[in-house]
């Protein structure tokens, strides 16, 4: 009986794509959806807090980092204050899940609320020493670990792996083109859909 992946190389093969490229992309796809699973879980998030003896959960501890002066001056906003609806921004939260979450980060003493530089009349958020430490242990806690497990490999293969993982992270950008070029395929798989709905709707009634 074929498999699920059995029908995934076969969907690859009609469309030109060999099956070693077939085996590969399913081997990939395996490791992003476990990877995934552990990233939604917070497992690493989770045994920091533990670690760290931080009294805080992993949504105030985002909070924190949305408040903070971003990592990288390449991301969006970097140069901008912060301001309740900056957090609810970079989080992609409501915005008064965001103003609650912050309420909350500024009356246990990790932000506080101050006066814009630029325009007086708008409140901006910063973090208060205590704030900034949380920041620091967290990080400091991440590279740590990623620092022992990497440095295992050779230097020419974490070289290979950034490259080559920064050029995978990029592969939504062109999946618009794609998407055009596979129109008329993507359009038989959501027929697919409607037809398995509409066996599933006939058996209901004759049942």
């Amino acid at each position: 009986m074929p498999t699920r992946q059995d029908a995934l190389r076969d969907l690859l093969a009609r469309n030109g794509k060999d099956a070693d490229l077939a085996d590969a992309l399913i081997r990939i796809d395996n490791v992003v959806q476990n990877w995934r699973r552990q990233m939604h879980k917070r497992e690493l998030g989770h045994r920091a807090t533990r670690a760290l003896g931080l009294d805080l959960d992993l949504a105030q501890i985002d909070v924190l980092f949305a408040i903070a002066t971003p990592w990288l001056s390449s991301e969006p906003n970097a140069d901008d204050e912060t301001m309740v609806s900056t957090v609810a921004e970079r989080l992609y939260i409501d915005p008064s899940r965001a103003s609650r979450l912050v309420a909350e980060m500024v009356n246990s003493g990790y932000a506080r609320r101050a006066v814009s530089q630029r325009d007086a009349r708008r409140t901006i958020l910063e973090l208060t020493p205590a704030g900034e430490a949380v920041i620091e242990a967290v990080r400091g806690y991440k590279w740590l670990l990623l620092g022992e497990f990497f440095s295992a490999w050779p230097a020419e293969e974490i070289l290979a792996f950034v490259k080559l993982f920064e050029r995978y992270s990029s592969w939504m950008n062109s999946s618009e083109e794609a998407e055009e070029k596979y129109a008329d395929e993507i359009a038989t798989l959501a027929r697919s859909i409607e037809r398995a709905k509409a066996e599933v709707a006939s058996g209901s009634k004759s049942g």
